[in-house]
């Protein structure tokens, strides 16, 4: 007998209403119902119109939304802070913050320098401080934000995308030959994939200068990859300058085929600019490009070579499995 924590509920602020529609589809569930408000002033709010009291509410939240032109990272992230509020106001037995991207994850420690603030504390505390009992988020950056947060008040559940993405990447034709991660960094997110796929695996060591965003100095392929297709993972890809010097890489060690895989297809600045010359000198030397993203990020009108995973359904298992105390490692597994 299923004995469910209490009452499950789906909330979600505007950015993230798509993906938290198909959330809901996916339990059976209808959206809660609710008003996001922003005033000219640059302020905002979010108000509950039904009841939610003794509830286990899921407030989604896209902190980068290409869509919203009209806000930044910041106004979205304040903007889940009330709608955390909200629902321990409006008396949600939990409330369970579902933030597939978790902002300022990049900023996990001070790399060597001491007058700048660590954001992911940061915004650990915030969202624990507004009363969030629990945190879902996608391949977060850095593991160790988990301890960012006080256990007793609100718990971090990084979910892992390998054990539903891998065998749907498979269904694509997709896996490569070689699975390759762009940095040392990124290794074992590559073994997990190569072990899934029973493909070989490769690396690029990357010297970067620290003092500048998004610079490499220096790369260098470690592993075979000469005539074979290729998988490269990543979690995150910003502004794809380390995409593009990886990719190069890769065909320079003699790569045939290149498919770049991420959670978070964040896609910055000249992001789309650079993947597509990628498409487009792909497309003239006779190989094949593609570049796999998911909907923690969404992109609408995107071009042919880009695909998007959506991960609705893994969130659906992976809240299902909380709300009746059952495992969420068996929820991450499956194709959508």
């Amino acid at each position: 007998m299923i004995h469910a924590r209490s009452p499950l509920k789906i909330l979600a602020c505007e950015p993230a209403r798509g993906l938290a529609e198909r959330v809901a589809r996916s339990l059976d569930l209808p959206l809660v119902e609710a008003k996001e408000t922003w005033f000219a002033c640059g302020e905002g709010k979010i108000e509950i119109l039904e009841n939610v009291r003794g509830s286990d509410l899921y407030v989604f939240q896209a902190p980068v939304s290409p869509a919203d032109d009209q806000h930044t990272v910041y106004d979205r992230f304040v903007m889940l802070l009330h709608a955390i509020e909200a629902g321990v106001l409006s008396d949600a037995q939990w409330v369970t913050a579902v933030v597939p991207y978790f902002p300022g994850a990049r900023q996990d420690k001070r790399k060597g320098r001491t007058r700048e603030g660590i954001s992911a504390g940061l915004f650990a505390r915030c969202l624990q401080e507004a009363g969030a009992h629990r945190v879902i988020a996608v391949e977060i950056h850095n593991e160790a934000i988990g301890g960012m947060f006080h256990p007793k008040e609100c718990s971090l559940e990084n979910l892992f995308l390998h054990k539903a993405l891998g065998p749907w990447l498979r269904t694509k034709g997709l896996q490569g030959d070689v699975v390759a991660s762009p940095d040392v960094g990124g290794l074992e997110r590559a073994r997990y994939y190569a072990e899934d796929l029973e493909e070989g695996l490769a690396v690029l060591s990357k010297v970067r200068d620290y003092r500048t965003p998004n610079r490499v100095i220096e790369s260098t392929l470690i592993g075979d990859v000469k005539g074979k297709d290729v998988l490269l993972v990543d979690d995150i890809i910003d502004t794809a300058g380390s995409v593009v010097a990886a990719v190069e890489e890769l065909k320079g060690g003699g790569a045939k085929d290149v498919t770049v895989c991420c959670a978070h297809p964040v896609f910055s600045g000249p992001a789309w600019e650079r993947l597509g010359g990628l498409a487009a000198r792909a497309e003239k030397e006779g190989w094949t490009f593609r570049v796999v993203g998911t909907s923690c990020v969404e992109h609408a009108g995107a071009p042919s070579w880009y695909l998007s995973y959506d991960i609705a359904g893994l969130l659906g298992r992976v809240i299902r499995s909380i709300n009746r105390r059952d495992s969420v490692t068996g929820a991450q597994r499956g194709v959508e």
